[in-house]
C-alpha cells in the first residue's frame, strides 16, 4: 500500500552485504551473519534495522538470475567508527516513494510486483539510481503474517 513520498536524509548504514539474485536468495545467510554481532555497533542512530539493495544501472527486475548486492544493517552516526567486521554504505539524500508491506517475507513479492508493475508506471515518477531499502521497525516480526515494514523506492 502506497503511504507517501518523502525526502529521506543522508544516512550511513553499518552492516554486512552479500551478492545474490532473486532466484538465489541468500537473505537468511546475510541476516544470520549480521544479527549475532550487531550489538558491536556503537553510535546507532535508531533502533530500526535496514534491509538495503543496490542494483546495477539498467537492472532488469524481471530477470530473476541478475545479481545485485543486499545489505543487512543499522543506521549509525556519520562520525562513528565502524568495527572491522562490518562494512558501511551511504544512502544519499533523495526522494522516495514509501509503501507499507504487511505480511511475511514470502508475500513480499506480491507487494513489490504491485509497486513496479502498477504503481510506478502510473505514478508520473521514474525509478532513480539510488539504494532501495526496507526499514524493519517495531512492528516487524520475522516470518509473521502480521509483520509490517516500510519499503522505500528511489524516485525522481
Amino acid at each position: 500500500m502506497f503511504l507517501r513520498t518523502e525526502i529521506f536524509p543522508r544516512t550511513i548504514l553499518a552492516g554486512n552485504s552479500i551478492k545474490m539474485s532473486f532466484a538465489d536468495n541468500r537473505s537468511f545467510e546475510l541476516w544470520s551473519g549480521f544479527m549475532p554481532k550487531r550489538k558491536k555497533l556503537a553510535n546507532v542512530r535508531r533502533n530500526d534495522l535496514f534491509s538495503l539493495q543496490t542494483y546495477p544501472k539498467g537492472f532488469d527486475f524481471s530477470d530473476a538470475t541478475r545479481e545485485f548486492t543486499k545489505w543487512a544493517g543499522a543506521a549509525v552516526n556519520p562520525e562513528a567508527e565502524i568495527p572491522e567486521d562490518f562494512k558501511s554504505i551511504e544512502i544519499p539524500e533523495g526522494k522516495y516513494a514509501v509503501f507499507l508491506h504487511v505480511g511475511s517475507g514470502q508475500t513480499a513479492a506480491i507487494t513489490f510486483g504491485h509497486i513496479f508493475n502498477h504503481w510506478l508506471p502510473n505514478s508520473g515518477f521514474e525509478l532513480d539510481d539510488r539504494p532501495h531499502f526496507e526499514i524493519l521497525g517495531a512492528k516487524y516480526k520475522n516470518n509473521d503474517p502480521d509483520s509490517e515494514e516500510e519499503i522505500f523506492i528511489p524516485i525522481r
